[in-house]
């Protein structure tokens, strides 16, 4: 009888881990360097299978979703509501995917018209503390670790069977409900929960371009001192980076590429403390 109930609870515990779960964070930031009071907050979703989970910003979800609408159409961005696209402007317009059955966690960014991904080549190295409270409903303990520059300090809880978090956080033996770092720029709090029935594939316009992070960090660089040489025709399937409102085809095209270039050097003005400062 005692085997069977060990039994029960095993495949009990399989069959929860086997389903689809979103789980919604607030995400509080701090982005721009020389201005600090400057506080952004938006919702990203941590999106959990028993294979994979992929970590995005609710936002960037909704724009790409209404411009492959528009794209798929054939109206093309003329049919674009412009205020609906700004209210949905997003400073996390990065994906992370963690692969469970390899233990790698891949990070895609766009960088002009393409997306470039790179695997994560820094371990995450928790030091565990005995100290525990309680966030919600959940009873949590807390972990800290140096990561990309910032120390970071964890609330994980084991009432839930995921050892997974928000961004690249994760390989701790619960779910991170709570993480920020010691400056208070960055934090992710979990806010609810619910059942999805798959997880979401998100819209690439463009190249998918694998490269090492060191690459990636050199392509990042370049696209701040001249964001128009990533902005050429050819490849991908999204041209230029995506810009509601309308105006059709009749705009000369050098204020056109000014435009863009002064919006590349402002968005980069603006995100200038980033997450990873190392």
């Amino acid at each position: 009888m005692k085997k069977l109930g060990i039994l029960a609870l095993a495949l009990l515990m399989q069959h929860i881990s086997a389903q689809n779960n979103r789980f919604v964070y607030q995400v509080t930031m701090k982005p721009d360097a020389e201005n600090k009071t400057d506080i952004k907050t938006e919702n990203a979703y941590l999106d959990i299978s028993g294979e994979k989970s992929l970590f995005y910003s609710e936002n960037r979800y909704k724009r790409d979703s209404i411009l492959q609408k528009a794209f798929q159409g054939g109206v093309g961005r003329a049919s674009i509501n412009r205020e609906q696209m700004e209210g949905l402007r997003s400073n996390i317009n990065y994906s992370v995917e963690k692969d469970k059955s390899s233990q790698t966690i891949s990070f895609k960014d766009r960088i002009g018209r393409d997306i470039y991904v790179y695997e994560e080549d820094r371990p995450l190295n928790w030091k565990m503390s005995s100290e525990t409270t309680k966030i919600g409903e959940y009873k949590v303990q807390k972990a800290t670790t140096d990561f990309a520059g910032r120390k970071w300090t964890a609330w994980f809880t084991t009432d839930l069977p995921y050892q997974d978090g928000p961004y690249k956080f994760g390989g701790l033996p619960g779910l991170i409900v709570k993480v920020e770092d010691d400056k208070g720029e960055y934090s992710f709090d979990l806010m609810k929960n619910y059942k999805i029935a798959e997880l979401v594939t998100l819209n690439q316009f463009g190249n998918t371009i694998k490269v090492k992070r060191a690459d990636y960090l050199k392509q990042q660089e370049k696209f701040k001192k001249d964001p128009m040489s990533f902005m050429q025709s050819g490849g991908g399937g999204f041209p230029a980076p995506p810009r509601a409102g309308g105006g059709g085809g009749n705009q000369n095209p050098a204020d056109m590429r000014k435009r863009m270039e002064e919006r590349a050097k402002e968005e980069a003005k603006r995100n200038s403390n980033p997450i990873e400062l190392q």
